[in-house]
């Protein structure tokens, strides 16, 4: 099942994305669900061609708790050692944006770069102290994100508050999809100034993780709660590289789908 968040004529709502997976969006449509979709889920009646909406992010998280260096080929690609445990760091609720949202290029940084990740959406009624069985238990399905990061000031730094929270750093989408064996998924991302014309920067499989999904969950559990909705990203593959104004940066999951976000200057 894939759960949309999206806006339209009445407002916005939740809503269950129906067609074939591939489908263009003109072969979509998405059926509008009474409330949110942590329990059972309820049809209104109301339903929408995917492409007369305007698709949001796909939740709006308490939190986004993120994994660094959980891909072997990037920690090298940045001169770092693999770690012994989960590293972890947090992105603020404010820099969440959903699909085809601009990405803001901050004044403060002149090394903006992509990563692109698996998104982990934690469902009802969340995760404390949790094993592996109910860390699995725990996830109510999986979504496309980019970790963006202003890299120069990460290095300057020392912490990466600042680097990784702009607003507007952390675009997820395009919808939740439940029900997903994430074991082995490629992970792309390509950037580009034309459509015909996206190089790929990124390609990596999550079989690679350092640590796997249910072991992140499980981990982040023993050091703070998470609630519904909250957004656990799993960590970039390697080929991390600048984003400059103009661009556009796609995050492709297999099983997932896509999520774009063109690239501009803070006004």
């Amino acid at each position: 099942m894939r759960i949309a968040r999206f806006a339209h004529a009445k407002g916005m709502s939740f809503g269950v994305v129906e067609g074939e997976p591939g489908a263009g969006p003109e072969g979509l449509t998405v059926a509008e669900i009474e409330g949110h979709p942590f329990g059972q889920i309820q049809f209104s009646g109301a339903r929408w061609a995917l492409s007369d909406v305007r698709l949001l992010s796909p939740i709006l998280p308490s939190k986004v708790v993120c994994v660094g260096r959980n891909y072997a080929e990037h920690a090298a690609e940045l001169g770092n050692d693999v770690p012994k445990e989960p590293l972890l760091f947090l992105k603020p609720s404010t820099s969440v944006i959903g699909p085809r949202d601009a990405i803001r290029l901050p004044i403060f940084s002149k090394q903006v770069e992509h990563e692109a990740e698996l998104a982990v959406v934690i469902g009802a009624p969340g995760a404390r102290r949790a094993d592996r069985a109910a860390a699995e238990r725990a996830i109510f399905g999986y979504t496309c994100a980019n970790d963006v990061t202003a890299r120069d000031l990460q290095r300057s730094d020392g912490q990466w508050t600042r680097a990784k929270g702009f607003d507007s750093f952390c675009p997820i989408g395009p919808w939740i999809t439940t029900g997903l064996d994430v074991t082995d998924l490629e992970v792309r991302c390509e950037v580009g100034r034309n459509p015909d014309e996206m190089e790929v920067r990124q390609l990596g499989r999550t079989r690679d993780m350092v640590f796997d999904v249910p072991a992140l969950v499980s981990y982040v559990s023993h050091v703070m709660t998470l609630l519904p909705g909250d957004v656990v990203l799993t960590g970039t593959p390697a080929g991390v590289s600048p984003l400059t104004e103009g661009d556009t940066v796609t995050v492709r999951i297999e099983g997932i789908g896509e999520l774009s976000n063109p690239v501009v200057p803070v006004t």
